[in-house]
């Protein structure tokens, strides 16, 4: 079973079964898993958020998996779009897209600070 941790840092890829995360923490795992896990578990769609994705919103494993990141131009250097995925009475859904936010003024300027060492993927 997988710890708190391991949920929240695991991410979908394109691979057949699991890999070691280059975040260090958590998993990849691909589409044969996330289809075994919802066949298991009943469910059609798996919609899961904290990994950013330049589109707002990204499909996997033939739209058995969805990343929805609603956070616009994030940390005001990533120039992505955000989504916000909407679900209807009657079973549908759509996603309500929006573009960067302009940049707040407090923190026009500011130095961004890496962390994890050097040639750290992420920034505060």
């Amino acid at each position: 079973m997988l710890g708190g941790t391991d949920l929240m840092w695991s991410d979908p890829d394109d691979i057949p079964a699991w890999a070691v995360s280059p975040r260090g923490a958590g998993w990849l795992f691909g589409g044969n898993v996330t289809r075994e896990f919802n066949h298991v578990n009943g469910l059609k769609l798996i919609a899961r958020a904290h990994q950013l994705v330049q589109e707002g919103h990204k499909y996997m494993f033939n739209t058995s998996l969805v990343t929805v990141w609603s956070a616009p131009n994030y940390c005001y250097r990533c120039g992505n779009l955000a989504s916000i995925m909407r679900f209807h009475e009657d079973g549908t859904k759509d996603f309500i897209d929006y573009g960067p936010a302009p940049e707040n003024e407090r923190d026009r300027g500011m130095p961004m600070r890496r962390i994890g060492g050097a040639g750290a993927q992420y920034f505060m």
